[in-house]
């Protein structure tokens, strides 16, 4: 089954407040004398982050339906555009449980509030850490093949 996709009219969440918490993918085990030992337990883990969106009448009751019909009342993955370190892309995602909302602001606009799971967390491809001066400079790279090379 393909992933469903969040909607073009959904907007960006709101800055404030937005992080992301990461699933530790440590165990520990105490021993007897009163020391630890601490290993991975796991390869791949999930990260959890609180998004806040501001939305018009129209995209309001949309984001509800949305979440109704296609999520299935949230407990479906759909593929949520979020800014991480990375940047901005899509990450496989999920909600943990139903949204707070709809809350009217000020501004006539209404807040919902969400907890989302990511299928996985954000980190680069594998290999990067072995040589990060390629990844530090590759604005760099980009630059010069946008502005210095000729065109063909």
């Amino acid at each position: 089954m393909a992933l469903i996709m969040q909607p073009k009219w959904l907007p960006e969440p709101l800055r404030e407040g937005y992080g992301l918490r990461h699933v530790s993918p440590q165990t520990r085990s105490t021993f007897v004398s009163g020391r630890s030992m601490p290993r991975r337990a796991y390869t791949a883990t999930p990260s959890q982050t609180e998004v806040r969106w501001l939305l018009n009448d129209q995209q309001a009751a949309l984001f509800e339906k949305w979440f109704q019909e296609q999520l299935f009342d949230g407990v479906s993955w759909f593929a949520c555009r979020l800014r991480s370190p990375l940047g901005m892309d899509y990450y496989k995602a999920r909600f943990t449980d139903i949204y707070d909302g709809p809350t009217l602001t000020n501004s006539n606009l209404w807040m919902f509030t969400a907890q989302l799971e990511l299928y996985l967390r954000p980190l680069l491809a594998d290999g990067w850490s072995e040589y990060p001066e390629g990844f530090l400079q590759a604005n760099v790279v980009d630059l010069a093949a946008n502005r210095e090379w000729p065109q063909p």
